[in-house]
């Protein structure tokens, strides 16, 4: 059997690679630690969202006995997503295994099979990962862009509503009044409004690296913890710490692409709040990989293949994601700005 031959074993089928690969150690970055993702697999390539608009009223007294008031019923609106597919291609070349030399066949197969789930594991943490942060990113902010920048989705857009006004905390001013936390309240009271009886358990915003520096260096926020044990933080190196105040969870957000993140995945002086606890708010789907092995199977969140070149001079091998990050409720996401 020659060395090329044991890419035919069970060891590298659609199967054991795609499950090798769904083991690789997750780094979702810290959108999908935060917001609380409920992740689920479907067997389509596409979703319908049904929507119940339900708003509260105020009922009119009637005379007993009569007939009561009338409402219209709740509207329901549908709208069907595609799910995206996201595919990376790579290979092994003949020249890269010929010098394994094998004792016994089992030897082979498992060094040229570490070497295989190494090369799978490099793609899913530094390309795929990477693209599902970044999607999720989206979906806190309610506009969900693509690696070149052009636009997935707009859940706005999608959903039929308006986003929130941007609200601008002016953290530059000097001033201790407390204008700042005044800020915050309204973040809060906004996002509460919209989510209407739904239960949340707090208020998360993540900050770029200017909004952040601004917030923590603003009189009112220092003046604010002068007195309690926190202060050291103010004092201390703070980059992409957490600070609490006027009821926000504010973190210094680190994440983006290229040589030392230089693009970044939250815009200059913005930052992006989201409610935290709200059962069902922020989803994750996977769609099935488009081979013929996995048609009409509930989607995994990786899913990895290879096959034999053409040339018989290698083997090509494809990792893949079929994701779609959203959140069922964007009018409960508020963007900020300091100016």
């Amino acid at each position: 059997m020659s060395v090329l031959d044991v890419f035919t074993q069970d060891a590298f089928s659609v199967l054991s690679l795609t499950d090798a690969i769904n083991k690789q150690p997750f780094i979702p970055g810290r959108a999908g630690a935060v917001a609380g993702w409920n992740e689920q697999g479907v067997a389509t390539t596409s979703i319908m969202l049904e929507e119940i608009e339900g708003t509260l009223q105020l009922v009119n007294p009637t005379p007993r006995g009569g007939p009561g008031s009338a409402y219209d019923k709740d509207k329901r609106a549908g709208r069907i997503l595609a799910i995206p597919h996201y595919q990376v291609d790579d290979g092994i070349n003949a020249d890269e295994v010929q010098n394994v030399r094998a004792f016994g066949q089992e030897s082979a197969v498992q060094t040229i099979q570490e070497m295989v789930n190494m090369r799978m594991g490099q793609h899913v943490q530094l390309k795929l990962d990477p693209t599902l942060e970044y999607q999720r990113i989206g979906a806190i902010t309610g506009i969900i862009l693509n690696g070149d920048g052009s636009t997935l989705y707009n859940l706005f857009t999608e959903f039929a509503v308006s986003a929130q006004s941007e609200v601008d905390f002016n953290l530059d001013a000097g001033s201790s009044t407390g204008a700042v936390r005044t800020k915050c309240t309204g973040v809060v009271r906004t996002i509460a409004k919209a989510l209407g009886g739904a239960p949340y358990s707090g208020v998360y915003g993540f900050c770029s690296d200017a909004f952040w520096d601004a917030l923590i260096a603003n009189i009112e926020v220092r003046e604010s913890y002068l007195a309690q044990q926190e202060a050291s933080q103010l004092r201390a190196g703070v980059a992409y710490e957490t600070l609490r105040f006027g009821g926000i969870t504010f973190e210094n957000y680190r994440g983006g692409t290229g040589t030392e993140e230089a693009t970044a995945f939250i815009a200059t002086d913005k930052a992006y709040f989201f409610p935290v606890g709200v059962p069902g708010l922020f989803r994750t789907v996977y769609a099935p990989a488009d081979y013929v092995e996995t048609v009409n199977t509930i989607g995994l969140p990786r899913y990895a293949k290879q096959y034999p070149r053409q040339d018989g001079k290698g083997i090509i091998m494809q990792a893949q994601m079929n994701a779609l990050n959203y959140c069922t409720r964007p009018r409960a996401l508020v963007k900020g700005k300091t100016t």
